[in-house]
């Protein structure tokens, strides 16, 4: 999944934001609002790493954003669920 569809299902994204990066408040997550680079800057301020570590953690997470519901949605059809 790439950034943009992240940031279109920004509210169905945010639990999974709050799993990987706890130390982001609701208000700076509120403040994101989607935006890639808002995230990173946040990332970098809270956890206090380099940007392009954190740009790598975001990139990481837009990839593979969404590929675990699809995967369990899968395995339950196959089971005839």
């Amino acid at each position: 999944m790439n950034w943009d569809q992240v940031e279109g299902k920004w509210k169905q994204a945010l639990g999974k934001i709050k799993e990987k990066w706890g130390k982001l408040t609701d208000d700076d997550l509120q403040v994101i609002g989607g935006k890639r680079d808002q995230l990173v800057g946040k990332i970098q301020e809270r956890y206090g790493i380099a940007k392009d570590e954190a740009e790598r953690q975001v990139d990481d997470f837009s990839r593979t954003y969404g590929t675990e519901e699809t995967t369990t949605r899968d395995k339950i059809r196959a089971a005839g669920h």
